[in-house]
């Protein structure tokens, strides 16, 4: 049973559509999904059953000027649930595919993975990244973003019964002190100060621990908060090419497994 772990990294998840596209092409298809962030939405969408062309057009549709005037310290993430409730309505339980997104306890900065329950709002818990976003309320518990403590959540795959699993890292290429200041960078000192959450160890290496193969588009040269056309369509190619440059190895490893499994 084939799983895909998609790997936090805000608008940069465009590539994840390019990677999609590609895999289709190849005829390949993913039995269970877990994703971080905007992983975590992206995962939903195919889990959902939509194709990479149609997720392009849900990406379309958003309104980036609604979008940038909500990205402000402590938003209510509100907005984002009910433009997710008009594709992703229902609860993670009744998704076709085993599916399960990742957030992070904004009280005891560990990883929850959320299998059940209303989806869209599972889906903005696990992309509510202080301190642009309030953290989203689900059991009782104050829920942000998955990349805190699990940004390409591979084991999760295994978890929902997956023996074989690609990852995609968005954040590959990011340099140490990127990926340490990068709160800082985009909020400044002040705020990142009084975030709820910290970036865990593991947070992205636990991925590569649990994956089969992970596939590492090079983004270095984009944000999380690209958005502007030009930037996303750029970012989608570098996903496609990422993912088709990789085809024959991921065909052949998929195959290999298969036949040691027969054995």
């Amino acid at each position: 049973m084939l799983g895909l772990a998609l790997g936090s990294g805000g608008a940069k998840g465009v590539a994840h559509l390019g990677a999609l596209k590609a895999f289709e092409e190849a005829g390949i298809s993913f039995s269970v999904v877990a994703g971080a962030s905007i992983g975590s939405i992206v995962g939903a969408l195919y889990a959902k059953g939509y194709t990479a062309r149609d997720m392009a057009g849900i990406v379309e549709n958003l309104n980036r000027k609604e979008f940038a005037k909500n990205l402000r310290p402590f938003s209510d993430l509100s907005f984002a649930e009910d433009f997710l409730s008009d594709y992703l309505e229902g609860n993670i339980e009744d998704l076709p595919k085993p599916f399960a997104a990742v957030a992070t306890d904004g009280e005891t900065n560990k990883s929850v993975v959320l299998r059940t329950g209303k989806l869209a709002r599972a889906l903005t818990a696990s992309a509510a990244i202080p301190p642009f976003f309030r953290g989203v309320e689900i059991d009782g518990k104050k829920l942000y973003d998955g990349a805190f403590s699990n940004a390409v959540p591979s084991e999760i795959c295994r978890e929902l019964g997956a023996n074989f699993v690609v990852g995609i890292d968005l954040s590959a290429y990011l340099r140490d002190e990127q990926e340490t200041g990068r709160l800082k960078k985009l909020v400044g000192n002040a705020m990142s100060a009084v975030s709820p959450v910290r970036y865990m160890d593991d947070c992205r290496t636990r991925g590569y621990d649990h994956a089969d193969l992970m596939l590492r588009p090079d983004l270095r040269g984009y944000e999380a908060t690209d958005v502007s056309r030009a930037a996303m369509e750029a970012m989608f190619e570098i996903g496609y090419n990422e993912a088709k440059s990789r085809m024959e190895e991921t065909l052949h490893a998929i195959k290999t497994f298969g036949k040691t499994r027969k054995k």
